[in-house]
């Protein structure tokens, strides 16, 4: 049986004075990130300042070099560019994931695949589908366990109006359940969806928080 979400308005993912530098060019400094459960979050910044280099460390990806990541509940991750295996079907992953999540069923992966329009594709190759619909996939592979803190970098590249329509319901859906989301992007788009937005600014001098909504 999955855990209850953490508690409304408790810290779902904390982050406290994050240091990441690669030889000697600086990537991130002294950054510090506080979530509540049930919040959605965007944090924003232009390319180069450190965005994903943070999503791999709250993920447990990457170590910093100085700094703490602490998460309550279980956490996904879907990255900018899909890991997937190109000889494999959609189905066959959602199967694998089904496996190492040890989940009963794919209910729940085959509905999100309907609300995300690639029923037609589960049967096709990886190697044979568009970035976009191998996004919707990666998607779905991380939602399929309900995780109770979503890491997204870049989550709706190459998604159709109306996938991206959806994918905004499923994080509408996910906060009215005090499930935790967080989306990484170059830019803010539909800010009103998002309860705050986080700005990772130039220098990787530290983030600015947005009010809560």
């Amino acid at each position: 049986m999955p855990l209850p979400p953490p508690t409304p308005g408790s810290t779902a993912l904390r982050a406290r004075d994050i240091h990441k530098a690669f030889g000697k060019r600086v990537v991130l400094a002294g950054v510090d990130l506080t979530v509540r459960a049930g919040q959605t979050v965007g944090v924003v910044g232009e390319n180069g300042v450190g965005k994903t280099t943070l999503l791999r460390i709250l993920c447990g990806d990457l170590r910093p070099d100085k700094g703490t990541v602490t998460v309550d509940g279980t956490i996904g991750h879907c990255p900018q560019h899909p890991v997937l295996n190109n000889a494999l079907t959609p189905l066959q992953h959602l199967r694998l994931f089904q496996e190492a999540f040890r989940l009963p069923d794919l209910d729940r992966a085959h509905e999100l695949v309907d609300r995300l329009a690639f029923t037609d594709h589960l049967h096709v190759p990886v190697k044979a589908l568009s970035g976009g619909t191998r996004q919707k996939l990666s998607l779905v592979l991380t939602l399929m366990n309900d995780p109770d803190v979503m890491l997204l970098d870049e989550p709706y590249q190459g998604f159709d109006w109306q996938t991206y329509l959806a994918f905004w319901d499923l994080a509408a859906a996910r906060r009215a359940a005090g499930r935790t989301t967080v989306v990484i992007s170059h830019l803010a788009y539909d800010t009103g969806r998002l309860d705050a937005v986080i700005q990772l600014g130039h220098q990787a001098a530290g983030m600015t928080k947005g009010a809560d909504r």
